[in-house]
């Protein structure tokens, strides 16, 4: 969420950050608006407070001095409802205030490109080269059905499409790559490791900036009013919401592997055979909460995290910059891991790692306090994926993939997974 000082100092600022997001530019001045009435209740509250406490002054002087006071007693008894009225008011424009703000994206950084949607992404730099096959490389959904590892009928018969089921090698591979991703990250990175819950109520979902706007997208259990997490970022994010983080307690970086549920799933097409868009998927996150000044560098470190997976699988990648216009609602600036999957033939997304500044932590109020005694401040968070698992799972099949369709595992996955390579 904005502060609403940005959109009272700067509107003009808030209103080219929409239109690069091709958003509504009309919302800055439908706040404004809102804002104005807020002041204006708040100033005639405080005048019919400062009567009422004029007035209490007043009372005893007179009748001590033996002068009427009924007058004011009667313009006393008055002014209650008025300021009821007031209060009242105050409270409505302040909920329609923060529904209004709520539904504002975040500014994006000074340095994203301008752009109105993915074309306009900048490609920073690709690592490693793509493997060149003598052969017509199969896709994953072919060598999985062939290998007795992916079952995708029977995960559509259980549920529907956009489901699929995991068997022997295959499963233990998806075990053998979350236990591998979270050992790296709590070893070598320095990552605490936490586990959540999977289902988090209505607050929780709106401190992140899943709600309102992608409700729609949301799985929901009305009954408790509950939300089936779609990453882990919602609930591991929201362990700090409406603390204040004492000097000393910063940073924080969380590592989490969860399940995740999505209700768009994409159009059909080859692009989206097999196992790349579906409904519910593993992922382990990462998680950083830190002084405002540390977030830049922050993000790098996180994106290097991340992409330190790929380059100990050998998965050649590249790294995009988001446009304005691809940007994530709550991101100020995000970065794409992508892997090749030549049997798709096609660039896989397998992280978003994005700085969201104090965005995130102004919805959830998650504060810091600089050192004792100091007034706390916003917090800045950030997250990405390390890594998503069906994708990763697609770019090993088909990168690794030999010609007579075994599959070829990653060295530092022998241990894990207690085969090095998957075979009929």
């Amino acid at each position: 969420m904005l502060d609403i000082r940005l959109f009272r100092e700067d509107p003009n600022r808030v209103r080219k950050a929409l239109r690069h997001r091709s958003a509504d530019e009309e919302a800055v001045d439908a706040i404004l608006a809102i804002d104005r009435r807020r002041r204006e209740l708040v100033q005639e509250g405080e005048t019919l407070k400062a009567r009422r406490n004029e007035i209490s002054k007043l009372i005893p002087q007179r009748a001590k001095a033996k002068e009427p006071i009924e007058e004011l007693k009667e313009e006393s008894r008055s002014l209650g409802p008025k300021i009821a009225e007031c209060d009242a008011q105050i409270r409505e424009v302040d909920d329609q205030l923060r529904e209004a703000l709520l539904s504002i994206p975040n500014i994006p950084a000074d340095d994203v490109p301008v752009g109105a949607d993915e074309s306009a992404n900048r490609i920073i730099r690709q690592a490693g080269e793509l493997r060149q096959f003598a052969y017509q490389p199969k896709g994953h959904w072919e060598l999985g059905e062939a290998l007795g590892i992916l079952d995708l009928p029977r995960g559509a018969k259980v549920a529907g499409s956009g489901f699929y089921t995991l068997r022997g090698a295959g499963a233990r591979l998806e075990r053998a790559l979350t236990a591998w991703m979270l050992d790296v990250q709590t070893g070598r990175n320095g990552y605490t490791e936490v586990s959540v819950p999977y289902l988090v109520n209505r607050r929780t979902m709106t401190g992140t900036g899943q709600l309102p706007k992608f409700e729609d997208d949301s799985y929901r259990i009305d009954e408790e009013d509950f939300f089936l997490i779609p990453t882990a970022e919602v609930p591991v994010t929201n362990l700090h919401a409406d603390e204040i983080i004492e000097p000393g307690g910063l940073p924080i970086a969380y590592c989490c592997h969860t399940p995740c549920f999505r209700r768009e799933a994409g159009s059909a097409g080859r692009e989206n055979r097999g196992i790349s868009r579906i409904h519910q998927f593993q992922k382990v996150e990462l998680v950083h909460i830190v002084r405002p000044e540390e977030s830049e560098q922050v993000h790098e470190e996180l994106t290097a995290h991340a992409a330190g997976l790929l380059e100990d699988l050998g998965l050649p990648y590249r790294v995009v910059e988001l446009c304005t216009g691809d940007l994530g609602f709550a991101a100020a600036k995000c970065y794409d891991l992508e892997v090749y999957a030549p049997g798709m033939d096609t660039w896989l997304e397998v992280s978003s790692c994005s700085n969201f500044l104090d965005f995130q932590a102004r919805r959830a109020s998650i504060r810091y306090r600089p050192a004792a005694g100091e007034k706390p401040q916003f917090v800045h968070t950030l997250n990405g994926s390390g890594l998503a698992l069906p994708r990763l799972m697609i770019a090993i099949m088909e990168v690794f993939q030999n010609k007579d369709g075994s599959i070829a595992l990653p060295e530092v996955l022998h241990s894990h997974a207690g085969m090095k390579e998957i075979r009929p």
